[in-house]
């Protein structure tokens, strides 16, 4: 049966202050100073593209209870904690609770500090005391700290002021690791083929795949793709050479019948891609002498490439895991293209990295190369593949790993993109300079147990995995 293709919902993040309700005939003008810090805050998380539920200031236990049930109706991924002033942590406790989704304590002061001249001139006790509550926000910290952890509730804390545009970036990471974990957690992975046989470090749990992540994992027939295949037409194969002709370096040696060919491919996997609403892809074939599987398989790459770029991550040898680690790094804005050792420069300290197969154009050096090839890594076929490098500069490679216990790891490095010769065999090759150095790189690496696959993207984003792993409850490990 054909899954029901439904639109990926907004991330939803809540956002509630606390105060406490007695304060507010004491303390003139003190439960509006707080609700305009609120609101500050919430459309600072607005301007991220979120849908913010913002439910203002919570001061008694009702408001709490009904708070934490609004949180649920709602179906929010993530809530913001202002502790804008001090509070009971009763009045916290029934939200999260009730919500039962990850939360972010903001301690957010609204200045650096307070003018302290001016306060101690005031000669009014009560006002003194009003104004020292429009400032207390760490005040009430350790005490939800110590009831989020005797009731085995994680949380995690923003600590800062309310203008400090670190204080944002950080929020930011907060929430672009809640939308990967969003993303993956709808994420349809199409499974095309089998396992290449022997390599025994890509065999995946699918079943814990999808409890730690979760999503959908589709299993695809190759028999459907080249069904798909044979009802391509001659205009769409010829929109889809002018697409190959924008967008690579097409090598004059490539024939007119391959692009042909892999344009058919082409324009087939974006019908399935469609037809079952697939964010990602991990595909394989060996074949068993059927001519028309064959031609698909052989011609996946150009199709996979674009598919890539284009917000489904495709990887080859049916490497589940690494198609997760590329879907994490596409969801992060950073790319995510299949990579692996390649071999080492120990005269440059440099690690050479690339792969056959599909790779992501949006992050190339440059124009990718398109040219054909007989074998692929000693895999035996045919067609046509791309050769690029990634872009010069910051880059991040994550792992996506399965320990002995049956539990998940995100390994993570950042290096550095650098110029240099490549080995110019119609792959993808880059050449990494990592702080630590080549080789104990590769060695504290491999300590880890990783596939041999990896994903690779642009920038340091090593901070906001570590974030996502928060958010998922899984460990992350950051090498060098």
């Amino acid at each position: 049966m054909t899954p029901s293709k439904t639109p990926i919902p907004p991330l939803k993040a809540g956002l509630f202050g606390i105060g406490l309700a007695a304060y507010w005939e004491q303390f003139d003008g003190l439960e509006r100073r707080l609700i305009g810090y609120i609101d500050q805050a919430a459309k600072k998380l607005e301007s991220s593209g979120a849908e913010i539920i913002n439910l203002g200031l919570i001061d008694t236990i009702d408001k709490a209870f009904e708070a934490g049930s609004r949180f649920r109706r709602e179906d929010v991924d993530l809530i913001f904690l202002y502790v804008t002033t001090y509070a009971l942590s009763s009045t916290v406790l029934p939200v999260i609770k009730r919500a039962k989704v990850p939360v972010i304590v903001l301690n957010l002061a609204p200045d650096a500090a307070i003018d302290y001249a001016w306060f101690n001139q005031l000669n009014d006790r009560t006002t003194m005391t009003g104004e020292w509550l429009a400032y207390c926000s760490a005040c009430a910290a350790p005490e939800i700290a110590n009831v989020f952890k005797r009731s085995g509730i994680p949380f995690h804390q923003v600590t800062g002021t309310l203008n400090d545009p670190a204080v944002w970036q950080e929020i930011g990471d907060w929430l672009s690791a809640a939308k990967v974990a969003h993303t993956l957690s709808y994420n349809r992975l199409g499974l095309m083929g089998n396992y290449y046989g022997g390599m025994l470090d890509i065999y995946s749990n699918l079943t814990l795949q999808c409890a730690v992540f979760g999503g959908h994992m589709e299993i695809i027939e190759v028999d459907e793709l080249s069904a798909l295949r044979r009802d391509v037409n001659d205009e769409e194969i010829a929109e889809k050479l002018n697409e190959f002709y924008q967008s690579f370096e097409i090598d004059a040696d490539c024939s007119a019948d391959e692009l042909k060919r892999a344009a058919r491919t082409s324009v087939a996997m974006d019908r399935l891609v469609k037809k079952y609403g697939l964010g990602s892809m991990a595909y394989y074939h060996k074949g068993s002498g059927n001519p028309q599987n064959e031609d698909t398989i052989s011609s996946m790459i150009l199709a996979g490439s674009l598919l890539t770029s284009n917000g489904v991550p495709v990887a080859g040898e049916y490497e589940v895991k690494n198609a997760q680690a590329m879907k994490i790094m596409d969801g992060f804005g950073a790319g995510g293209s299949f990579t692996e050792y390649y071999a080492m420069d120990y005269a440059d300290d440099v690690v050479l990295m690339g792969h056959d197969g599909p790779c992501h154009p949006a992050i190339a050096e440059g124009k990718i190369k398109v040219k054909p090839l007989q074998v692929y890594h000693g895999k035996v076929g045919k067609g046509l593949s791309v050769e690029m490098s990634v872009k010069h500069g910051d880059v991040t490679l994550l792992s996506v790993v399965e320990t002995f216990d049956g539990k998940i790891v995100l390994l993570v490095a950042e290096a550095a993109s650098v110029p240099g010769p490549i080995l110019e065999i119609g792959n993808t090759n880059s050449r990494y300079r990592f702080p630590i150095g080549a080789k104990n790189f590769v060695e504290q690496w491999n300590a880890h147990g990783p596939a041999h696959h990896c994903a690779v993207g642009i920038g340091h984003i090593a901070s906001k995995i570590v974030k996502l792993w928060q958010l998922l409850n899984i460990q992350t490990v950051k090498v060098g």
